[in-house]
């Protein structure tokens, strides 16, 4: 099992949360919205230009900037 940051995930293809950087700008907010350890995250699909990218963690979706995105270490 490969740990990698929630933005290199492909449309499609779903994780587990591992760990949220601690210096994240998002960070309190990121786990309000359910980006805890072990939850579960997938990529729905990316914007055109790639950026936002829409992810689903636990049954919400959401659109994110692929920087914020970096800072999520997920796990298949």
């Amino acid at each position: 099992m490969n740990e990698r940051t929630l933005n290199e995930l492909n449309p499609g293809e779903a994780a587990h949360v591992v760990t949220l950087d601690p210096r994240h700008p998002l960070r309190r907010r990121l786990l309000e919205l359910g980006f805890v350890r072990g939850a579960r995250v997938s990529v729905v699909r990316r914007a055109p230009l790639g950026d936002p990218v829409e992810v689903r963690v636990n049954e919400t979706e959401l659109a994110l900037r692929v920087a914020d995105l970096r800072g999520i270490r997920v796990r298949a």
